[in-house]
């Protein structure tokens, strides 16, 4: 009987004891459950406009730790962010992490690497039938080979596509899907009759991705910037940057005390930091390795077009009865527009309206105030505008060459448009030290209202610096633009993005595309979800037939000042 309860007792202790691990491990999984469903409810709304405009994602107690940044490089570091936005960073960086590209073998082989004009495109078959019509879609499977002509076995290429008419002046951009095996696919809406021609370009093989990665991990100072120092008769020139190798040389700290952008200077052995009197941009260092030059050649693997293996066109019949046509792509697609008769059209949001003569501009910009903040793309719209408005003569405020700040004043129709250049890094050849101004410091001197306008572009002088730097640099100016909204809710913010650009050996390290397609995706998802507005100019770029340009031509420009003014008066009459 002793036995056989101390058995009985035994039992039911393991029992018990099978029975509360059971539970903890429920418990466990509840708990890592709901933290998942936490943070991908936080990535889908990570910016929410309530009553009152709310920065995203909210601002961290003040009694919360700043979190140490990730570091890119042995001498790149960045200040602490607060757990809020270091959060942010972290899922950002996620949210655009590019797949795994191949490390370049030693000795390098080019004939391993992707060869656009031995890979193939090929349109598939539509569903239901071979006729196509508007409204419906099609899909191409891309597969990548290399110069000996054997299939790629992973991803990491970047490739964009767009499909085209270009006796209609038709254009649109495809979405291209990595599928991490060598293929990849893009698909099209067709949203015009006739016929409609596949392009597929290979931009940057996956091998000179890792070479573009490799750039901003390990040069960030790439760029040749310097300042002069002088103070009587004593005067020296020193290296800056956002990042400086550390040396036994001192560094200035010139890092904005209001938006924490960073700024160094090596410190002049005999002069002070006060006595630093300008900015200057000198060039490049030439850090590409022979054979990685190899990785981006014109004619062989950067921006190359890639052949069909069949017909490249498909021929569009009109929309279905009883089908949406155009208006079932709508805010579907995920595109924001596309080119028909050489105009723009949106596929979601604002209507895009044709301002086609000074006489219309001037209406629609009467009693307003347009502040333009940015890069030379962003000068593009200032000169564009003062060409075409007649009545408006420019306001001396003793403007440096380029950079501003530049104004113009219509009196007859009370109408004043500005120009300033973003803050440091920037390309400007020389510029005065006390001229240097940060976007986000400007914006708290707006006075907006239903007649401000306020447009930012700020993306290709970040090209050659750690991605971080440019996470940072929205989080200041967002944190600004949250601000200006909440004071003067009326206000009207525009954003352009970047765009595809002509590229060449020559300037690959600083005009490279896959480093714009990967701000672009830092900008999306930064302004995601605040009453902003965005001038997608990488779709306006890629869907039009002329070349890409950092730059891009008067036809493209205009259509890019339509939309602007279409988000300032909606309401126009056509």
């Amino acid at each position: 009987m002793r036995l056989k309860g101390f058995i009985s007792d035994k039992v039911n202790k393991k029992l018990l004891k099978g029975c509360t691990i059971l539970l903890l491990l429920t418990v466990l999984f509840f708990i890592l459950r709901n933290m998942n469903l936490l943070q991908i409810n936080y990535e889908e709304n990570s910016a929410i406009i309530l009553k009152k405009v709310t920065s995203a994602p909210p601002t961290a107690p003040s009694s919360a730790p700043p979190t140490a940044p990730h570091v890119p490089d042995a001498f790149c570091t960045f200040k602490p962010l607060s757990s809020a936005d270091a959060e942010e960073e972290r899922l950002i960086l996620d949210s655009i992490a590019w797949p795994e590209t191949p490390p370049l073998p030693a000795p390098f082989l080019l004939n391993r690497s992707s060869d656009p004009t031995n890979s193939t495109f090929t349109i598939l078959p539509g569903r239901g039938g071979v006729e196509r019509h508007v409204g419906d879609q099609i899909e191409v499977i891309i597969q990548m080979y290399d110069f000996q002509g054997n299939p790629k076995k992973s991803g990491g290429d970047a490739i964009v596509a767009r499909l085209h008419n270009r006796a209609l002046e038709a254009g649109v951009a495809g979405r291209v899907v990595d599928h991490l095996n060598g293929s990849y696919s893009a698909v099209f809406p067709l949203l015009w009759e006739g016929s409609a021609q596949v392009e597929v370009m290979l931009v940057h093989s996956s091998e000179a991705v890792t070479v573009l990665r490799r750039l901003n991990r390990d040069h960030p100072d790439r760029v040749i910037f310097k300042s002069l120092f002088r103070s009587g008769s004593i005067s020296a020139t020193t290296s800056c940057n956002v990042c400086l190798r550390q040396t036994s040389q001192p560094q200035c700290n010139y890092t904005d005390h209001r938006t924490g952008d960073p700024w160094f200077c090596y410190k002049p052995e005999k002069l002070s930091c006060d006595a630093r009197m300008n900015h200057m941009r000198l060039g490049f260092t030439n850090i590409l390795e022979d054979d990685e030059k190899k990785l981006f050649q014109s004619n062989a693997n950067l921006k190359v077009f890639i052949p069909a293996s069949g017909p490249a066109n498909v021929t569009v019949l009109p929309q279905r009865k009883g089908q949406p046509g155009v208006d079932g792509v709508r805010g579907k697609s995920g595109l924001s527009g596309y080119y028909y008769q050489g105009v723009w059209r949106s596929l979601g949001g604002t209507k895009v309206y044709q301002f086609n003569n000074s006489s219309a501009i001037s209406q629609c910009l009467k009693g307003k105030v347009v502040h333009l903040y940015g890069d030379s793309t962003i000068r593009q719209w200032f000169e564009y505008l003062d060409a075409t408005l007649p009545d408006a003569v420019p306001v001396n405020l003793n403007s440096v060459y380029r950079a501003g700040p530049y104004m113009i004043w219509d009196n007859v129709n009370k109408i004043m448009v500005t120009y300033r250049i973003h803050g440091l890094p920037y390309y400007i050849h020389t510029m005065p030290s006390g001229r240097v101004s940060y976007v986000a410091n400007e914006l708290e001197t707006v006075v907006g209202g239903a007649n401000t306008v306020v447009v930012l572009g700020i993306w290709a002088h970040m090209i050659p610096f750690p991605i971080e730097l440019y996470i940072r640099r929205l989080q200041s100016t967002r944190r600004a633009v949250v601000r200006l909204l909440n004071r003067d809710p009326g206000t009207l913010v525009v954003i352009r993005t970047g765009a595809l650009q002509h590229v060449q050996l020559s300037n690959v390290k600083s005009n490279a595309d896959w480093f714009t397609f990967q701000l672009n995706k830092v900008l999306r998802a930064m302004f995601k979800g605040l009453n902003v507005q965005l001038v997608d100019a990488w779709d306006m770029v890629l869907a039009h037939h002329l070349p890409h340009d950092l730059h891009p031509k008067p036809p493209i420009i205009k259509n890019m000042i339509d939309v602007l003014l279409s988000y300032t008066c909606p309401q126009k009459k056509t």
